[in-house]
């Protein structure tokens, strides 16, 4: 069942928080009482919940189902899926291929739950032919996709989902709002008493140096594989796929961090960053945002 509890913080706040796209998430409106935060949480969280069911690989009958379903056939799909669609296919041209929203099938070889092995190479490279953007066409609204072929949104729906939410709330109320979906969050503006909205960064390697963000307005997300990975043979393999190659990157980052204007783009820059490897910091330096790397 789809809930949103208001639990008070350590340090005497409130904090409306539900569950949507397998994480935990937060909302967090200064200065609201209660009954406030109550009506502003199910706000955001109703957003998000649309969200989620509209591009979820898992929901039958939705956009995705009928895209994935099309066998080979063209489809016309609504203007939000479209400007999500251009999105990504602006992070494809940036990235040299690297960010991918045809790179989901891979998820049939790739398991990063406990137990699992690295999939054999026969299998990985099977799959190589039905991904990559470039086999897709696309002048939306229209999409046409090789059989076999499928999109995955889930590269790009959690950080559409909080700057959509946070949205909502800049409409419903001139209280300072933060909306945190599992560790990607942004903020409409600096909390009542002029004050930063203090962010610390858990990277999942070191929790006794927990890196501190300040942020007043605009976005911070998170990517690693300090959760999902596979460890066989002395090299760990992150859940994050190189969809060119069908394997995670060498040398990638432990966790990467990237503060930007919405957390569309601070979310789709910390997981190029990963597809880069050993390269994630000249990358992102080259993108002129702030970051932080673990390797």
């Amino acid at each position: 069942m789809q809930t949103v509890r208001v639990e008070h913080l350590a340090d005497g706040g409130l904090a409306a928080r539900f569950q949507a796209m397998a994480s935990p998430c937060e909302v967090l409106v200064d200065g609201a009482d209660e009954n406030e935060l109550a009506e502003l949480g199910l706000l955001a969280a109703r957003e998000c919940w649309r969200i989620q069911a509209k591009w979820s690989r898992y929901q039958a009958g939705n956009i995705v189902d009928a895209i994935n379903s099309a066998a080979g056939q063209t489809i016309e799909v609504d203007e939000e899926t479209a400007g999500l669609i251009e999105f990504a296919a602006q992070l494809h041209a940036g990235s040299e291929g690297r960010f991918d929203l045809t790179a989901g099938l891979l998820r049939r070889v790739w398991s990063f739950r406990e137990g699992a092995t690295v999939p054999d190479p026969a299998a990985v490279e099977a799959l190589l032919p039905h991904i990559g953007w470039h086999r897709v066409v696309w002048q939306a609204p229209a999409l046409r996709m090789l059989p076999g072929m499928e999109l995955d949104f889930g590269g790009v729906g959690k950080e559409y989902a909080v700057d959509r939410a946070l949205a909502l709330l800049s409409q419903a109320t001139s209280r300072p709002a933060l909306v945190n979906l599992g560790g990607d969050l942004a903020a409409n503006r600096a909390r009542s008493d002029g004050s930063c909205w203090r962010i610390g960064i858990d990277s999942g390697v070191d929790r006794t140096a927990t890196p501190l963000i300040r942020l007043t307005r605009g976005a911070v997300a998170t990517s690693g594989d300090h959760h999902r990975y596979i460890t066989l043979g002395g090299r760990r393999y992150g859940h994050v796929i190189d969809p060119r190659t069908g394997w995670p990157p060498p040398q990638a980052p432990r966790s990467v961090t990237v503060a930007g204007a919405s957390c569309s783009e601070a979310g789709a820059l910390t997981t190029i960053a990963i597809l880069y490897g050993a390269d994630a910091g000249d990358w992102l330096r080259s993108q002129q945002v702030d970051f932080h790397v673990v390797t």
